[in-house]
């Protein structure tokens, strides 16, 4: 499989370990890293055996979990500039969202997925469909109980924090998140990154595929009675439905309707180039732009979940992902180069992060989600991570 696009002197062995590790995947991929603000590697490769359009560097895909790291961008430009305040009570912003418990949960609870609203109540009836509706999620997480007490325990939020911080987003400033991104980043940046695509964009997008099938929710629900928890248990029922709409929730993001939504927790739509260069632009200038100061990094960067387990009965289970606010930091399935990094993790193998010691960002995007990061890194990433570290020692 040929490699396109360039890399500087020193990053050759990163061009040939992306090339390798993509040797075996049918589908499309596009890597793009800067350095002090500069780009040093920008690579595509593969093809789109979906729906055959053509593949390069401007093609755009669905990022998955890795909008959340728009999203969080998003945020902490908004901190920075006094607009909000992690230790503040949502309510502060949000009256609404007080009820039923919720009163004393803060900004940085949320952030860093210790609110207890992981997921939607089955009851709320939220799926798919539902997801691509901002005021039904919006009002459903004004009216839900915590499923745990928060700021005590941890679990993913995964479909949830883009509507809880993206409301906060649009409390403050009367923006959505996307036209807050449109007009604050992707604008001035000049960024190919949207969380709702215009549909003159729509012909640029790649599909995104998998040939494997995960556990359904039925057997999840059959494994976890064998480990004697119980299934009826709020968190775990609340936990099963998001699992059950997963397959269904990736086949609506392949859809006009799921681009053109605002789901900042998973349907940015962007390309490498575009992802590397925001996250440049949090850790240094990039053609005279900086999105957060040394100091808000510094502070967005600190781990929030390392001393915290997963809420009971969930706490049997290992968790696999250490957060910041809203960002990720290095765990044992995604190292990024290593201690100090931040950014975002995406369902099927998409990835994007900073490393603010070494001036590096990385963006990198894939169309076959056959990426299973729950118990080991992406195998298409560890070559290529690692000729990094090399040429940036």
């Amino acid at each position: 499989m040929s490699v396109q696009g360039s890399v500087e002197p020193g990053f050759e062995a990163v061009r040939d370990a992306f090339g390798q590790a993509q040797a075996e995947d049918e589908g499309a991929a596009q890597l793009c890293v800067y350095r002090h603000g500069r780009s040093v590697v920008d690579l595509w490769t593969g093809r789109d055996p979906i729906s055959d359009k053509p593949w390069d560097a401007e093609s755009l895909v669905v990022l998955m979990s890795v909008s959340k790291g728009l999203t969080a961008t998003c945020v902490h430009m908004l901190v920075e500039r006094g607009q909000l305040d992690l230790d503040a009570p949502v309510r502060d912003y949000w009256p609404e969202f007080a009820a039923n418990g919720k009163a004393a949960i803060t900004v940085a609870d949320v952030l860093s997925h210790r609110a207890g609203l992981s997921s939607f109540d089955p009851e709320y009836g939220i799926g798919p469909t539902q997801l691509t509706d901002w005021s039904t999620c919006v009002t459903a997480l004004e009216s839900m109980t915590p499923l745990w007490r928060p700021g005590t325990a941890f679990y993913y939020h995964s479909l949830t924090l883009g509507y809880l911080a993206g409301e906060l987003i649009r409390r403050v400033t009367g923006k959505t998140v996307g036209d807050f991104l449109a007009a604050e980043i992707a604008g001035p940046l000049g960024l190919d990154l949207w969380i709702g695509l215009p549909e003159r964009e729509e012909h640029r997008v790649i599909p995104q595929f998998t040939r494997q099938t995960g556990p359904t929710a039925d057997q999840v629900r059959a494994v976890l009675t064998k480990m004697g928890i119980d299934v009826e248990d709020r968190l775990v029922r609340a936990t099963l439905a998001t699992l059950a709409t997963k397959d269904e929730g990736i086949e609506m993001l392949n859809t006009r309707a799921g681009h053109e939504a605002e789901v900042p927790s998973g349907n940015g739509i962007g390309n490498a180039r575009s992802l590397a260069r925001m996250f440049a632009a949090t850790i240094g200038e990039v053609d005279g732009i900086r999105l957060l100061s040394a100091a808000t990094v510094e502070k967005a960067r600190q781990p929030q979940t390392s001393n915290l387990s997963s809420p009971p009965p969930l706490d049997v289970i290992p968790g696999t992902h250490t957060f910041a606010y809203t960002y990720e930091v290095p765990g044992i399935t995604w190292p990024m180069l290593g201690a100090g990094s931040f950014g975002n993790v995406g369902t099927g193998g998409r990835i994007a992060f900073a490393h603010p010691e070494s001036g590096v960002a990385v963006g990198y995007t894939c169309t076959n989600m056959t990426g299973d990061n729950a118990a080991a890194p992406d195998p298409r990433w560890v070559s290529w991570t690692a000729a990094l570290r090399e040429a940036v020692a």
